[in-house]
Formats: C-alpha cells, structure tokens, sequence
C-alpha cells in the first residue's frame, strides 16, 4: 500500500477547515498523515487542526505557496495529496490517488477539478465550466500538460524534491499550483483524471476585487515564470523529451524512474 500525506494550507479558515477534515475522517482509504499548515491564522485554525488529530506546521511567511511548500517538505511519505481549506473532497478521493499512482507508476502527479458549492446555479456553471475549464484548456495548452489545480491534486515526494528549489516559495502574490505547473521538468508526467474531484467553495465570485485578485495573481505567475523561460522553449523541451522516450520506451522500465511515462506527458484515464 503507497501511504499518503495530506497537506492543507490555512489562513483563517478554521469553518471550512472544519468541515475538510470531516471529509478526510470519512474517506474509504485514511490518510495516513494530515498536515495542516498554519499560515499566520488568528482564528481557531490551529486548535481545530490539532483536535482532528492533524499535525500543524507553522509558516509565518503569509502566501500559498510559502505555506504549501513548508507542508510539503514537511511530509514523511512517498505520495503527497494536496487540498485546500475550503475543499470538500468524496469518500473515495484518497483511494483513487492511492489507485493511480500504484497503477501509473510513470506519473509524477495526478490532478483532478472541482465543483463549486455556496452559490445560485449559473454561478456554480460558469465556475466549473469557464472559470476552471478555462483554467484547464488554456494553461494546458500554454504548458504543453496539464496544469495541477490547487484544491485537489498529488504529486509524488521524489518529484517534490526535484522541484522544491525551483518553486518562487518566498513570493506571496503568485499561485501555488500555477508556479508549481511550472516548475515541473519536461520528463514529469502528470495525469488529468476528470473523475478525480472535490468539492471547493465558489467564495472567489463573492467579490470583484477577490476575483480580480486572482486574476492578478495568475498574470503576475506568468509573468514571473515566462520572464526566466518562454512557454515556447518549455514545450520544445518536452516535446523533445518525448521523442526520446518513445524512442528509449523498448529499453526503459518507466517504472524504474518513477515521474516520468514516455508515452504522454497528457494522459485522461
């Protein structure tokens, strides 16, 4: 059996972080570590944490990706799961994650999407079909993969540990999940699987100014990451990449590097 850390970043979340940890404490499969990572809350986060039997880390540093990063490294175990506060995730969300990465020992990473609760209907729609469809298809296709979606994906630690010294961890204004899309080197496979999904709060259309920060956030994680390498040279690299596998798939156990499948790097189940 892969044993599986879970990590959740907060801020101030201590009701939605409540009803998360309910969701882990329901799954078919358990965690068989929850890491909760306490970025500077001054509400109830830690203690709700600590009652769940979660192990809180604390990162003073405020941003996602400085919290996410510090739940990462904290992690003892070779599967890392990410969710966010506000996600919801089913019962049988770690048992996939355990399935996948057992049966696709070639990814580096597994990512599913969300379904929005907390709103009128149309909202919910445009969430899940616009706003993160649009997330999906556009930044996948800039990528030349698929983009991990912060509420709801895995990555392997070996892969982590490639990666850690490649994320912006000590900028606040940019997305975890978008950075660490990035970073992935061009022989990381990851897997889109649209059956893996949460549900996530739609609390980022309560406001304009909190949709526009988002939207703020993503063009600055562009910007940041096309600045030291175009989207252009990171496809021909995977592009690349692949041919080389394909070529040496005859003669390499994918299964011997984990993080890499030479036979896609855009893989559905």
């Amino acid at each position: 059996m892969t044993r599986i850390s879970v990590v959740i970043p907060s801020w101030n979340d201590a009701e939605m972080l409540a009803n998360c940890l309910a969701a882990l404490a329901r799954q078919e499969r358990p965690a068989d570590e929850i890491i909760v990572v306490d970025n500077g809350s001054t509400d109830a986060t830690a203690a709700i944490a600590a009652a769940s039997g979660a192990r809180v880390v604390a990162e003073p540093l405020r941003g996602t990706l400085p919290a996410t990063a510090a739940g990462f490294d904290a992690a003892r175990f070779p599967v890392i799961a990410r969710l966010d506060a506000d996600s919801v995730p089913p019962p049988d969300w770690l048992a996939r994650i355990e399935r996948t990465m057992e049966t696709r020992p070639g990814i580096a990473a597994v990512t599913g999407s969300g379904d929005f609760y907390g709103a009128g209907a149309a909202v919910r729609w445009l969430g899940r079909n616009v706003y993160l469809g649009g997330y999906f298809t556009v930044i996948g296709a800039l990528l030349g993969h698929p983009p991990l979606f912060g509420s709801n994906f895995a990555l392997r630690s070996s892969a982590w540990q490639r990666l850690r010294g490649r994320v912006h961890r000590t900028v606040r204004e940019v997305h975890d999940d978008f950075d660490l899309s990035f970073a992935l080197r061009p022989d990381m496979a990851v897997l889109y699987d649209p059956e893996l999904r949460v549900q996530i709060s739609a609390r980022p259309f309560d406001s304009l100014s909190g949709l526009w920060r988002r939207i703020r956030w993503a063009y600055l994680t562009l910007r940041l990451n096309t600045a030291e390498q175009s989207a252009r040279q990171r496809r021909a690299e995977r592009r690349s990449w692949q041919r080389q596998g394909a070529q040496g798939a005859t003669r390499h156990d994918p299964g011997d590097d984990p993080g890499t499948e030479p036979d896609g790097l855009i893989a559905r189940t």
